[in-house]
């Protein structure tokens, strides 16, 4: 029988997916370190985020961030295939504290729907493992590249119960339906929308192309939106889950305030840990008509 990509990738997940936590960290940081020494594309992607982003930087102290940001992004990769391969107990035990806790509560106890906001910050696999533990939860996702490894991404994925949709016609109505029966949507909200349902809004003072879908789910809905992240602690001593409110106006009509509002909540969350935050992506690439992608010079947007 032939080995495919997709049994290929599966196969190394399953292995890397015995290792333990400090030690899966050390080697994605080392990976990261490699990364960083070696200048691919992971670092002049970050290095141009983060002199658009935190321009009140010295040029030491973005050097600096960025160096850590890839190491603790390869510790974030190296940490996937445990939380899709441990048992679920082992996972939800790395979490050694709780923060705004009672901002879940209060939502839960008013029998709102809840949209979890999860960006792209330290271990957002367990976060969400967290929430699919404990509340019937959907997660919006976009299918992989390989075809066939969808069903393996879903299977890990869901294996306490949670949905995960497709971000199509079906999927966004069957997120509507259960956030008005009062259940929980987790949504990557940093992303670069393709669809109709976008703005431009600033991120970190950068004019960016914005997901409207959030204000619109408010809005259909009258769900309450909260902003989540598990937060890696040093040495491999677990992880902080965080939870905290987000910014007003995050469902005004005006679709420029709404994102403004998602973006300056995004926003506030990676200023507290920005080493954990993943500079390397794209997200400035779709700017204001007539723009420069930053990324690619010669590229008009």
């Amino acid at each position: 029988m032939a080995i495919t990509k997709t049994s290929l990738l599966i196969t190394l997940l399953k292995l890397a997916g015995k290792l333990p936590l400090r030690l899966a960290q050390r080697i994605g940081m080392t990976l990261g370190w490699l990364g960083w020494v070696c200048r691919t594309e992971s670092r002049r992607v970050t290095e141009i985020n983060l002199a658009m982003c935190l321009p009140e930087l010295s040029d030491q102290e973005r050097q600096a961030l960025g160096r850590v940001s890839l190491q603790q992004t390869g510790a974030t990769l190296m940490e996937i295939p445990l939380m899709w391969e441990w048992p679920v107990e082992r996972c939800l035990s790395l979490i050694t504290e709780i923060e705004g806790e009672h901002l879940l509560a209060d939502a839960q106890a008013n029998g709102e729907g809840l949209i979890l906001l999860a960006p792209h910050l330290g271990n957002w696999e367990l976060a969400g493992l967290y929430f699919s533990s404990r509340y019937q939860m959907a997660a919006l996702y976009s299918p992989p590249h390989l075809p066939e490894f969808e069903d393996y991404m879903i299977q890990v994925r869901g294996r306490l119960g949670s949905e995960l949709v497709r971000g199509d016609r079906r999927g966004l109505a069957r997120m509507t339906a259960l956030l008005r029966q009062g259940g929980i949507a987790g949504i990557l909200p940093d992303q670069s929308p393709r669809g109709q349902g976008r703005a431009m809004a600033p991120f970190f003072g950068v004019e960016v192309r914005t997901m409207t879908l959030v204000s619109k789910l408010m809005q259909k809905t009258g769900a309450r939106a909260l902003l989540t992240y598990a937060e890696r602690l040093p040495d491999g001593r677990g992880f902080r889950l965080v939870i905290r409110d987000v910014e007003a106006g995050l469902a005004d009509a005006d679709p420029v305030m709404a994102t403004t509002a998602l973006n300056r909540s995004i926003e506030q969350s990676v200023r507290r840990v920005p080493e954990q935050y993943q500079w390397e992506y794209k997200r400035l690439r779709h700017r204001p008509s007539g723009e420069v992608n930053p990324y690619r010079p010669h590229k008009v947007c």
